[in-house]
């Protein structure tokens, strides 16, 4: 089972998530960042192509089987779909068009080469983790105290990244339940409402690529270390940590989590000038250049775990 985790319980503090300040102390020295600000419509075309590029993925993949479908399905299909979740990520945050309808309609594009309806939910519960970051009940990113108790040796944290998917799905409604919006039911009924016709023209195996690559790709997948890599306090004291590897190019940029958090309205491409802007800013700080070796020493550091997260008290409920 390996060895048991030593960290046994959130770090609490009692100060103010740290990004509202740095952005503050950043604008004040560089204001020309303001410059960078807005949606970046070189999003929409990207994500039409990565989603063309699945579902043909898909179309190809059903002459395949065995070890050659799976190791296709983790590969191609687990990045392009992650790539998938993270232009939702930056629609989230209508980067692409000004008018927050276009960004979602695209999310529900987007879903489409997944397979499961999920950008309005992720929306919805996103933007509460920037605005309240840390905060109990609030901030969903944050295992659950249950997650922190039972995920607590080397072989159930091998078991808690596989199924990262599962808890990103289900923690926020037992955590902070929300009632369900009319956009997230469109999402719903668009992303069944294709998935049907696309099994009923290119067959089940097909869909199931769709499906399984989205799973795959959120569990141990090099791109789903950003899971982990951005608020997982692998150095004491620091929230947040950016990344800065290859793979930030099919990420759009996600790896640039700490420049991300300070200015949420910088599209991804535009986020690596944000740090050669503020280097000053940046460069102490502890960052990443491998997403698999986070996953790597998530798994086998006896010191980190589910626990392993800043918490603070939220602010409605003191």
């Amino acid at each position: 089972m390996g060895q048991t985790v030593s960290t046994t319980s959130f770090s609490r503090v009692g100060t103010d998530e740290p990004h509202h300040s740095r952005r503050k102390a950043i604008l004040a020295k560089h204001p020309e960042i303001k410059d960078l600000y807005g949606p970046d419509i070189r999003l929409l075309p990207m994500i039409l192509g990565i989603v063309a590029a699945q579902l043909s993925l898909a179309v190809y993949a059903t002459r395949l089987g065995g070890w050659q479908w799976f190791l296709l399905c983790w590969s191609f299909g687990g990045t392009l779909t992650h790539w998938l979740s993270l232009g939702n990520h930056e629609l989230s945050h209508n980067l692409c068009f000004k008018k927050t309808l276009y960004n979602e309609l695209l999310g529900m594009v987007a879903n489409c080469g997944q397979s499961l309806p999920s950008c309005i939910a992720f929306k919805k519960y996103h933007l509460e983790h920037h605005y309240s970051q840390g905060e109990d009940i609030t901030d969903v990113d944050i295992p659950s105290d249950w997650e922190g108790k039972f995920f607590n040796n080397t072989a159930k944290k091998v078991l808690w990244v596989l199924l990262q998917p599962v808890f990103y799905a289900l923690r926020p409604l037992v955590v902070n339940p929300k009632p369900m919006s009319a956009m997230e039911a469109l999402n719903a009924v668009t992303t069944i409402a294709f998935d049907a016709a696309f099994a009923h023209f290119f067959g089940i195996k097909a869909l199931l690529f769709n499906f399984a690559a989205t799973l795959l790709g959120m569990g141990i997948h090099p791109v789903a270390g950003h899971f982990i890599s951005e608020h997982y306090t692998f150095k004491e004291g620091q929230e947040t940590y950016s990344y800065y590897g290859i793979l930030n190019y099919v990420s759009f940029n996600v790896g640039y989590h700490n420049e991300h958090h300070d200015f949420p309205r910088v599209p991804g491409f535009k986020l690596p000038m944000v740090r050669r802007i503020a280097p000053e800013f940046y460069d102490p700080l502890h960052s990443y250049e491998s997403w698999s070796g986070v996953i790597y020493d998530y798994i086998f550091r006896v010191d980190i775990g589910p626990y392993s997260r800043i918490k603070r008290a939220n602010k409605k409920a003191a």
